[in-house]
């Protein structure tokens, strides 16, 4: 854990291409969670780690050859032929993105280096080791090259000369190959007490992460537990929160009956009063009945009155009637009469005219 340390983090909605249709993104997170750029500085490798709770939804290592893409103004992708899948990353904002992408290509070309650097020493080394075996069966050649030209030098002759020059030349590339071979194995005992010492860091970073991983296995079935008990003391909490609920309508509920109560003792004691006066009232009633007897009897009279005088009025009407017909006959006569008496007059003026 302390060789592998976030040099970027970010937040971003995490997605994944659909395995079957390789078209369409299915979300590989609910909600947006942590990014981030990991550098391992043992093996010189760099990582894109995203954690969703306890599971692991990218792991992806960056190689050169990898390229992330701006497909829109908020989101990006980028294939991992490793993963066998391709990542996209939704982003709050344009900036996010960007910085994103600049980071990516930043350890993009850093994987390039370090691989180069790598092949490089490599070959520096495939080089050195091809260089050590020509050399040694040189040496080889040299010794049997002597032996010859020992043998040849016992006959002695014109060509020892040229020959002990040869011999001389070959020693000395036998002695350079020696030391050669001396500074080889001496750089191969180096590389492979770095080898020991990288598989004893491999061995011990295995181990480590063994023990990294029981105690996130720990971790997560504490986790596993926490939640269960998070759950548990919610589901106490919402029912606290019923009972509650309960408690503050029956105390509402209560609070109505204390006021109702208080309301039937008032009209109780407004009953209890109004019995009080029963008795007089009941005493007035039955005066009033007694009254009220009286004025319908008298109603009565008065009606058995107002019949008579009826009946009177029409009797007078009546007789007005008649008063009416015999005084306009007795007026009719009276008129017959006065003419009469007028024709007589005159008869009587006539008569003491003529007189």
């Amino acid at each position: 854990m302390k060789r592998e340390q976030p040099i970027f983090t970010t937040r971003a909605h995490v997605f994944q291409i659909d395995p079957s249709t390789k078209k369409n993104w299915v979300p590989a997170s609910k909600q947006a969670v942590t990014v981030s750029y990991f550098y391992d500085s043992t093996r010189n490798s760099y990582r894109i780690i995203s954690v969703d709770g306890a599971k692991v939804i990218i792991n992806s290592t960056i190689t050169p050859n990898m390229t992330f893409t701006k497909t829109s103004q908020k989101f990006g992708q980028w294939a991992d032929s490793r993963a066998n899948t391709v990542f996209g990353l939704g982003f709050p904002s344009e900036q996010q993105l960007t910085k994103f992408a600049e980071k990516f290509q930043e350890v993009k070309e850093a994987a390039k280096l370090a691989r180069d650097r790598s092949q490089e020493k490599i070959e520096t080394s495939s080089n050195h080791s091809q260089e050590s075996g020509r050399e040694t069966p040189s040496s080889t050649r040299a010794s049997s090259v002597n032996g010859t030209d020992d043998e040849k030098a016992s006959h002695g002759g014109p060509a020892e000369t040229h020959l002990k020059s040869e011999n001389d030349k070959l020693k000395i590339a036998l002695a350079q190959s020696s030391s050669n071979v001396k500074k080889w194995e001496t750089e191969l005992q180096t590389l492979r007490e770095s080898n020991a010492r990288l598989t004893t860091a491999l061995q011990e970073s295995a181990a480590s992460i063994e023990h990294w991983k029981k105690q996130f296995s720990a971790c997560k079935e504490e986790n596993d537990q926490l939640r269960s008990k998070i759950e548990e003391l919610e589901e106490q909490c919402n029912e606290i929160n019923k009972e509650k609920e309960r408690n503050a309508q029956l105390s509402r509920r209560l609070q109505e009956l204390e006021t109702e109560l208080q309301d039937k003792e008032l009209e109780l004691e407004e009953l209890r009063k109004q019995g009080e006066i029963i008795p007089q009232l009941m005493s007035e009633c039955e005066s009033v009945s007694q009254q009220l007897q009286d004025a319908e009897n008298k109603n009565k009279d008065l009606e058995e009155k107002v019949r008579t005088l009826r009946t009177e009025v029409e009797e007078s009407k009546h007789r007005q009637t008649n008063l009416k017909t015999e005084l306009k006959n007795f007026l009719d006569v009276l008129d017959g009469k006065i003419d009469e008496l007028h024709d007589f007059r005159q008869g009587l003026s006539k008569l003491g005219v003529d007189n």
